[in-house]
């Protein structure tokens, strides 16, 4: 089957979420900040697209599942699907393929999306015109993945990354971004992915990684014989207690990411 990548959701949203890191790692602020409208106005939650991507999540994301439970996440899902108005959906979408056509440029559609494969296949699932015979194959697909057993080990690799694994395609794309640190990964990858759920996994993230800074940078001015590092510690810790009081914003972003680097560099330094 022919597929319109310009009308499926999860593709429209991995698409914007790298370019989204494009952007980052290139310093371009005016797209940046351009991405990131696009994502506020169309996946925020409520949104009849983020009600459709979560409904993509679900079949995408589920791994070691029992067979029967996987086939009955998938009924659930389709009923939900089916209880979503295919106008507004079909309209929502048009409205964003302008936008990104506007704002960015049509060059975004050729962006590499890692599991196009899968997206393709839940989309057709979707699709009401898809030939019975072709969306049982593609269903079935979908079980096998949901009841794939993944080895702890690769379920630990893959906590790293988002869901839809955009780091694979940033390797590719710019070697700069293999020199962030693991925890400058992490926090952009909470970032990038909390327009879909209302930033509650950005939230739950922070509240344990700002800790984790605290007390690094605690402990730098406890031990600390320069006077000089211990007051820049001090000021880093009144910055970090006083943002988690307000909504997160770039600016945050990248002082989280400066400040990533400074504990990481302190450490290194005992």
């Amino acid at each position: 089957m022919k597929h319109n990548k310009k009308r499926n959701t999860a593709f429209i949203y991995e698409t914007l979420t790298r370019e989204f890191t494009k952007s980052i790692v290139t310093k371009a602020a005016a797209k940046k900040a351009t991405v990131v409208s696009i994502l506020k106005n169309y996946f925020t939650k409520g949104n009849p697209l983020a009600e459709e991507l979560e409904l993509y999540a679900i079949l995408l994301n589920t791994t070691n599942t029992d067979q029967k439970v996987a086939e009955r996440y998938l009924q659930e899902v389709k009923i939900a699907r089916a209880q979503l108005d295919e106008n507004v959906i079909f309209n929502e979408q048009s409205k964003i393929i302008s936008a990104i056509n506007k704002g960015l440029g049509k060059e975004v559609w050729a962006n590499f999306v890692p599991n196009f494969k899968s997206l393709a296949s839940v989309s057709a699932i979707f699709n009401g015109d898809t030939p019975v015979k072709k969306r049982v194959l593609f269903e079935q697909a979908v079980v096998d993945q949901m009841s794939r057993q993944v080895p702890l080990c690769e379920k630990e690799d893959l906590k790293s990354i988002d869901n839809l694994t955009y780091v694979s395609f940033i390797k590719k794309f710019n070697n700069k971004y293999t020199e962030l640190l693991s925890e400058q990964k992490d926090l952009l990858n909470h970032y990038i992915t909390s327009f879909a759920d209302n930033e509650f996994e950005l939230k739950v993230y922070l509240n344990e990684e700002l800790a984790r800074l605290k007390r690094s940078l605690a402990e730098v001015t406890k031990n600390s014989t320069e006077q000089l590092i211990s007051q820049k510690a001090a000021a880093v810790m009144s910055y970090l207690e006083e943002f988690r009081k307000r909504e997160f914003n770039e600016k945050d972003l990248n002082k989280v990411l400066k400040t990533q680097e400074l504990v990481r560099e302190l450490s290194a330094n005992d």
